[in-house]
């Protein structure tokens, strides 16, 4: 089935999709993005992603593309089109197409894209066996907090992490503590059972699962702080997760090379994981 994408007003053939050369999205990374996650044909935690986007639109003094009702609308109409059950939304606003010039142009319409695809069955299935993970020094901007398309630091972060053999980058402030991820927020559990996880601040993106993550760790009875931690305490920790709209509740394994506790995904990351695919599942089947 050939896929198909919203661009500014129109369903395309995804092959056939763009946007104009001006596009300030394409020339100076000025614009946001959302993932969402899709389970049963349904988009999971939409208000919160729309929030989220709502947040670093006014962040960036970008103008909502359309009201909110409208693109809910757009947003579940595109994963009908590409008759996604399992996967993912993408959505990009950009402040839009003017001549090449730093300052904000005057009287243009923001560009809005919006895409979705199947996740397959076999990259879900291997987030339970956990992952490996590599320290990298966090060289990104002052504001992390923003849902910003100008990933290159993350891309960069990515491959140094694919180049080792790890899944993922833990990207470490200049005061030695850890930030995030390239694309998850990290998590440790201490010795004696609590979760730890940075606070949201300028340094990190607030994502929508580790919001999800904390409800279901309160619900359980998990005894849960917001502070930073340094490399050596996750090192040393019990435990180390990841969470994000694609990485779920990864179990990390390894860090650096060095095994986390026994090398395995631990109890509280496989609890989770199975709590938050049990909660996705539930939304998906609510109609």
């Amino acid at each position: 089935m050939s896929r198909i994408a919203y661009v500014n007003g129109r369903y395309v053939p995804h092959r056939l999709a763009g946007v104009h050369v001006e596009d300030r999205g394409y020339q100076f990374a000025d614009g946001v993005y959302e993932v969402i996650a899709v389970e049963g044909g349904r988009l999971i935690d939409l208000a919160p992603h729309l929030r989220r986007l709502a947040r670093s639109l006014a962040a960036l003094s970008i103008a909502p593309p359309m009201s909110e009702a409208a693109l809910r609308h757009v947003l579940a109409e595109v994963v009908r089109r590409n008759r996604v059950r399992r996967g993912i939304a993408y959505l990009q606003v950009t402040r839009g197409v003017a001549p090449r010039s730093h300052g904000f142009p005057e009287g243009i319409k923001p560009s809005l894209v919006v895409t979705a695809r199947a996740t397959p069955a076999a990259a879900r299935a291997g987030i339970a066996e956990g992952c490996a993970v590599v320290t990298v020094p966090d060289i990104r901007w002052k504001r992390c907090d923003i849902k910003s398309v100008a990933l290159l630091p993350n891309v960069l972060a990515k491959q140094q992490a694919r180049d080792a053999g790890a899944f993922e980058a833990v990207q470490v402030d200049a005061d030695g503590f850890v930030t995030e991820g390239s694309a998850a927020n990290v998590w440790i559990v201490t010795g004696d059972g609590v979760l730890v996880t940075r606070a949201a601040d300028h340094a990190i993106l607030d994502g929508v699962t580790r919001r999800a993550v904390m409800a279901l760790a309160a619900e359980a009875g998990m005894k849960s702080e917001e502070r930073p931690f340094t490399v050596a305490e996750a090192k040393d920790a019990a435990e180390v997760f990841l969470t994000g709209t694609t990485a779920l509740v990864t179990p990390v394994i390894r860090i650096d090379g060095d095994p986390v506790g026994d090398g395995k995904p631990g109890p509280f990351a496989r609890r989770l994981l199975a709590a938050y695919g049990a909660r996705d599942a539930a939304a998906g089947e609510a109609r």
